[in-house]
C-alpha cells in the first residue's frame, strides 16, 4: 500500500510539473491572441478573385467573417468607417493537378490549390499584418463533368472554411 501511494505521489509531481512548464513558455491555443498593434475593431472587405472560378471571392470573405464571429464577434465592424483596421484578401491563385490516374488519359482523382493573401491596414493604410495561406486538397473526378465540377466546388467549400480558419489564428498568434 505505501509503495502504491509513494508512485501515485510521483505521478502526481510529474502531472504538475508538466502542466507548469506548458505555463511557462506561455503556451496557449492557436488564435487565442489578440491582435495586432492591439486593434480592437476590424472592417472585413469582400475579397479580390484573380483566379477563373467566378463567386469564390464571396465564399471566402464569408468564412472569414464566420470564423471572426465564432472566435472574437465583438471586433468585427459593421462599417468601414467605424473601424480601426481594414482586413482584405486576394484570392490571388488556384490550380488543379491530376495525383492519380488510372489510364495514359484518364484521371481519378485531383488537387485543387488555392493561395489567399490577405492584408491588414489601419486608417492611415499602414500595414499592421500581412500572409499569404496557401491550401490544398483532392478530390475525385466523376463519371460525368457535372459530377467533377460539383466535387471540384465541394473542395473549395472545405479550402475556403481551412484558409479562413488558419488566416484568423496567424492574424491572433502574438507572434
Amino acid at each position: 500500500m505505501f509503495l502504491m501511494t509513494k508512485h501515485i505521489k510521483a505521478i502526481w509531481i510529474l502531472f504538475c510539473l508538466f502542466g507548469f512548464v506548458f505555463i511557462a513558455c506561455g503556451y496557449k491555443f492557436a488564435g487565442s491572441g489578440t491582435f495586432p498593434d492591439g486593434i480592437r475593431s476590424i472592417y472585413i472587405t469582400i475579397f479580390e478573385n484573380r483566379t477563373r472560378e467566378t463567386g469564390i471571392e464571396k465564399l471566402f470573405t464569408d468564412d472569414l467573417i464566420d470564423e471572426f464571429i465564432r472566435k472574437s464577434e465583438d471586433v468585427l465592424a459593421g462599417r468601414r468607417e467605424n473601424a480601426e483596421a481594414i482586413l482584405s484578401g486576394v484570392i490571388s491563385g488556384m490550380g488543379i493537378e491530376t495525383v492519380f490516374h488510372t489510364g495514359t488519359d484518364t484521371s481519378d482523382e485531383r488537387e485543387v490549390t488555392i493561395e489567399v493573401s490577405i492584408t491588414l491596414k489601419d486608417r492611415q493604410k499602414k500595414i499592421l499584418w500581412a500572409n499569404v495561406v496557401l491550401e490544398s486538397r483532392t478530390y475525385p473526378v466523376g463519371l460525368t463533368r457535372l459530377e467533377t465540377e460539383q466535387s471540384l466546388r465541394d473542395a473549395i467549400i472545405v479550402l475556403s472554411e481551412r484558409i479562413a480558419e488558419k488566416a484568423f489564428n496567424r492574424l491572433t498568434s502574438d507572434f
